[in-house]
């Protein structure tokens, strides 16, 4: 009897791997196709794949990045930022800061300037060398008045590396290099 129970228990096991196996290379293939379609623009397509993956695998955290991606391409932001927020679910801590990132990127890019900023700080915490993530709270903080707050954030952005806020900063403020660590503000609101 106890074999026979440890014989079942096994098949049971190999059956289930299987099957894990089969969906795994079913919503892969899926993410594949996705993707080229996404490569050669065709939005509708790839969409349409990337949500064949995440039916075959309901945490497939890159399908829900690509898709996300996809739709932000096509100012559906309210979509995009209903995926990304299934990235920061799914996604391990990097990942999750990227969904973080892009979630905020896509807040921002719908006007949603006091609901991105949350999305930053979090980006933020997780991965404290992400200078994108700083470049875009700065630009946040500036939609929001917040125009010290957009100084700091460029600043740290550049030092990180970010060129965008450093061509800013050379623009607007030529001596924020010898800046000490005290900021002042540049133009009061």
């Amino acid at each position: 009897m106890k074999r026979l129970f440890s014989l079942a228990a096994c098949v049971h096991i190999i059956l289930f791997l299987l099957v894990a196996t089969a969906f795994a290379d079913g919503s892969n293939a899926a993410f594949n196709i996705g993707y080229e379609s996404h490569l050669r623009g065709d939005l509708k397509g790839a969409i349409k794949h990337y949500t064949s993956a995440i039916e075959k695998n309901p945490v497939f955290a890159m399908a829900y990045q690509m898709r996300a991606a996809a739709w932000q391409q096509m100012k559906r932001y309210d979509l995009a930022i209903n995926d990304f927020s299934m990235v920061i679910s799914f996604g391990e801590p990097y990942f999750q800061s990227v969904g973080y990132f892009n979630r905020g990127v896509a807040k921002n890019m719908a006007g949603d300037y006091y609901g991105a900023i949350p999305d930053f700080n979090q980006t933020i915490t997780l991965d404290k060398r992400m200078s994108a993530a700083y470049f875009h709270r700065g630009i946040a903080k500036k939609k929001t008045g917040d125009t010290f707050g957009q100084l700091q954030d460029f600043r740290e952005a550049a030092r990180l590396g970010e060129p965008n806020a450093e061509k800013w900063l050379n623009a607007n403020y030529p001596g924020w290099k010898e800046m000490a660590s005290g900021i002042t503000p540049l133009f009061t609101p």
